[in-house]
């Protein structure tokens, strides 16, 4: 039942509030109408599975939360050779994607055949890390009967579960700058997307629940939860036993790339993979220290930038100059700024900078459509005008004959 439609905060470190329904439960578990089963997905149109799969609102569960059905759609546009299952889970406390493959590996390999079938992808490889040993184990069983589904172990290297990381990682081919996996033929989705892709064709079930890791050393008892969207994050902190001490920071994803949540009453959402209540011991917070050019950043960028020019730039709102040195080709990773020993905040300043090159592209788009809008007025306006001035012109008298 809605109880309400209200303002709720956003769970964005803005915390500014966003229009929310908020739903009552009635405690019965019990699923409404559904639309009907797709009985056989793989004798039916490909559009068949991408509409579905738009209709459930499934998106991309690892955090970017990119539209699935989107994906699925690429096969028109570029001939897929791979579909790369993410299971990498490279962030350290998140363990929701591990768990997952252990107890649900049947229906993720299930929602990739579907996928893979969607996208024309005569091959899958499933990418987990070496130290999930037990997801390792659940999806080679699953996998085993189908020869074009591959389980590719791979090392624990952070950031691993980037999407072009893993494509280099499985294929051997480095993404060009600013073009898509798809370019090369692959195209990513994570291990519980895959699942809710199994769930949205198999039973017509929307995707109305997620897996949750709720950890760090200020939690009493970490778990993995899984919840239905829109509950509070208290609820979820209470789940788990409360506070067993004071944290001095609460954050929604992984520790590296998660962003900080301004309270507790925020909505679980799709993307929120995790909820971590920090000490002031694991985030080792102080305030920055003037560079001392050392370098650490640029050894340890996963992306072969600079990040000390890449910022010195920034603070001078050299926008295209830091652009020139491959702002965009950054994944925000954040371990620049975990091994800096002057604790610069140096991911602030690219998710800062992005942010503020995506807002003039807005305005420059704004611009370019205010002008078209004002240029087809301006020509429908001169139309109007010549087709009065036409209608002005005195006709020929009867009789007379026009040269």
């Amino acid at each position: 039942m809605i109880a309400a439609v209200t303002e709720v905060p956003a769970p964005h470190p803005s915390g500014l509030p966003q229009s929310t329904i908020v739903i009552e439960p009635d405690g019965q578990e019990e699923w409404a109408a559904l639309p009907d089963p797709i009985a056989d997905p793989f004798a039916v149109a490909p559009a068949v599975i991408a509409d579905r799969v738009a209709e459930s609102g499934i998106v991309g569960m690892g955090g970017a939360t990119f539209p699935s059905a989107v994906k699925l759609n690429l096969g028109i546009r570029y001939k897929i050779e791979t579909l790369l299952i993410n299971g990498a889970e490279c962030e350290p406390y998140l363990t929701c994607d591990d768990r997952l493959m252990r107890e649900h590996a049947v229906e993720i390999i299930d929602g990739a055949r579907i996928m893979a079938y969607a996208l024309g992808a005569p091959r899958i490889v499933v990418a987990i890390e070496e130290n999930k040993p037990h997801a390792i184990a659940a999806m080679t069983v699953a996998a085993e009967s189908f020869s074009q589904i591959e389980i590719a172990v791979l090392p624990v290297k952070y950031p691993m579960g980037s999407e072009r990381h893993l494509t280099l990682a499985i294929t051997g081919q480095e993404t060009p700058a600013r073009k898509l996996t798809a370019d090369l033929g692959v195209v990513v989705h994570n291990v519980a997307t895959a699942r809710a892709v199994h769930e949205a064709v198999r039973f017509g079930r929307p995707l109305l629940r997620r897996v949750v890791t709720v950890s760090g050393e200020a939690i009493r008892t970490p778990k993995n939860v899984e919840v239905a969207l829109g509950t509070p994050v208290t609820e979820l902190i209470d789940f788990c036993g409360s506070f067993a001490q004071r944290p001095e920071r609460i954050i929604q994803g992984g520790p590296m790339m998660g962003t900080p949540l301004p309270n507790l009453d925020v909505p679980v959402v799709k993307g929120m993979s995790g909820i971590l209540a920090l000490t002031a011991t694991e985030i080792n917070d102080r305030p920055a220290d003037p560079c001392i050019r050392c370098g650490a950043c640029v050894n340890i960028c996963a992306c072969g930038l600079t990040p000390v020019e890449l910022a010195a730039n920034i603070r001078h709102d050299n926008l295209e100059g830091a652009v020139k040195l491959g702002l965009l080709d950054c994944v925000s990773c954040g371990s620049c700024s975990w091994v800096c020993p002057s604790h610069i905040p140096l991911v602030h300043y690219f998710n800062y900078a992005k942010g503020a090159l995506n807002a003039q592209d807005r305005e420059q788009r704004k611009t370019e459509r205010t002008k078209q809008l004002v240029e087809a007025n301006a020509a429908r306006q001169a139309r109007i005008a010549a087709q009065r001035a036409a209608n002005r012109k005195p006709k020929p008298a009867t009789g007379e004959v026009q040269p």
